[in-house]
């Protein structure tokens, strides 16, 4: 196998960039998996919720792109984190990110196979034996894909995306159609206005936000395989992320309105993971309504992919520096990807699913993942939006635009995120903690040996 230098560079332009940011947030995917959990939360808040989430996640957006002209790396958050505060902050930022990326393998891969079996065996969609196998099937494929280069990758998303969205659009458009006149939760002002929230409210609810925003970041992971023509914007990744997030900001908020005005709570409950087959059968006479099924099927194997994409970057980015161990940078002489690590995220995934099918239910083993993920990613995003602040802090003085794209902005989102995180703890049970908080505490094993193997490293590949 060949050395770490064998990335593909230059692969992927500004579309593919937009794609596979979008593709990470996977809309169909994050609507199905997060809503009725969101809805239990904070009721009709849940629009609230998720348009101030998208104001936050937008600062780390900005966050990401400025630190992104450092240097393109695909380690990221990883990289960046550890030129601006040293490599110890970088890896647990790193670290964040591949706790949580194991950790959505079960909440990812759940979600389609439970669509899987709904259209070919709908008595086994309450089993977890069946579904953790399923979603081993689907968790295979993907990796597949994903190993044999970055250009399969994105011809697949962009495919998935296009089928993806003209359901989509569809849904919005009947739903509004339909209720507008008489819908199951009258819309107010309430849902968005500020003093509706608590601040118990509003932390609850952010922190299952925050997972629907999630995702995006995967562009920046391959910033070393995409163009960087566009100067001063982070590349063609940069410009991924930013019109993605802007997208999604849009998306999330217009789709969360069309579940509550078409979906009273119970509805919304008794959905669970399938709660866009529940609108489509509202909306349109079966079988079309099962497209939403599909619909939910390509979305989540879309976010299967770009999350396998984030990780084995990161891990290979990591390994590459010596902060894990350097057998994770091998990269593979034809295809240019980075196997070792896709293969280390594959297993993980596999025995998390293996694990999970021992839980009493399916939505329990969804509730305590999208928890303790939402925890993780308030850790190394708020890492990324306190270090582009300092490391910009300059920018204060060079009007006011630059001081609040470069520093204010990134800096109250990473408070935000911080606020988020420590006011949730008391509120998890302890699987959730064990998932949230000790996946990231179980990293100073990985940090010790790899200090005590090599020495106190400096993030190298960071450097400008």
């Amino acid at each position: 196998m060949s050395k770490h230098e064998g990335l593909a560079r230059d692969s992927l332009g500004t579309l593919e960039s937009i794609v596979m940011g979008v593709a990470g947030t996977a809309p169909a995917f994050s609507v199905a998996v997060t809503t009725a959990t969101i809805v239990a939360a904070v009721g009709v808040l849940s629009v609230g919720s998720i348009l101030y989430c998208g104001l936050i996640m937008f600062g780390i957006t900005l966050a990401f792109i400025h630190l992104s002209k450092i240097t393109p790396n695909a380690g990221a958050a990883y990289a960046w984190v550890g030129h601006v505060f040293g490599p110890r902050w970088g890896f647990f930022a790193g670290w964040g990110l591949l706790v949580a990326s194991v950790f959505f393998m079960v909440s990812a891969t759940i979600p389609a196979a439970t669509s899987t079996l709904v259209l070919l065996a709908p008595h086994l969609v309450d089993s977890t034996h069946w579904v953790a196998g399923t979603a081993a099937l689907w968790l295979t494929a993907v990796t597949l894909v994903v190993t044999r280069g970055i250009k399969h990758s994105s011809y697949t998303q962009l495919t998935l995306t296009v089928f993806e969205t003209a359901i989509l659009l569809a849904l919005i458009i009947g739903a509004f159609i339909k209720y507008s006149d008489a819908p199951m939760h009258p819309p107010s002002m309430i849902w968005i206005s500020p003093v509706s929230f608590t601040p118990q409210v509003f932390a609850t609810g952010a922190l299952t936000a925050i997972f629907f925003f999630w995702g995006w970041d995967v562009t920046m992971n391959l910033s070393e395989e995409s163009r960087s023509n566009q100067t001063g914007a982070g590349g063609a990744a940069g410009v991924g992320a930013f019109w993605s997030v802007l997208n999604m900001m849009l998306f999330f908020t217009i789709m969360m309105v069309v579940v509550l005005i078409a979906l009273n709570d119970q509805d919304i409950a008794n959905a669970d993971t399938n709660i866009l087959l529940a609108v489509a059968t509202k909306l349109f006479p079966a079988p079309w309504n099962y497209l939403a099924v599909f619909c939910t099927i390509v979305s989540t194997v879309g976010t299967i992919e770009t999350q396998i994409l984030q990780f084995s970057r990161s891990m290979f980015a990591m390994a590459r520096d010596r902060m894990l161990h350097p057998v994770y940078a091998q990269v593979h002489p034809e295809w240019q990807t980075p196997w070792m690590a896709t293969i280390v995220i594959w297993g993980l995934g596999m025995l998390l699913l293996f694990t999970s099918s021992y839980m009493p239910s399916v939505k329990e083993i969804l509730q305590s993942s999208i928890l303790a993920i939402g925890f993780q990613i308030c850790f190394y995003m708020s890492l990324a939006g306190f270090a582009c602040a300092w490391h910009y802090r300059k920018k204060l003085r060079s009007g006011p635009r630059r001081a609040i794209s470069y520093v204010l902005w990134p800096a109250l989102s990473a408070t935000f995120m911080v606020f988020i995180a420590l006011y949730s703890i008391p509120t998890f049970d302890t699987l959730t903690n064990v998932m949230g908080a000790g996946g990231l505490l179980i990293g100073f094993i990985p940090l010790l040996l790899n200090e005590r193997r090599f020495g106190r490293q400096v993030i190298r590949s960071s450097r400008p």
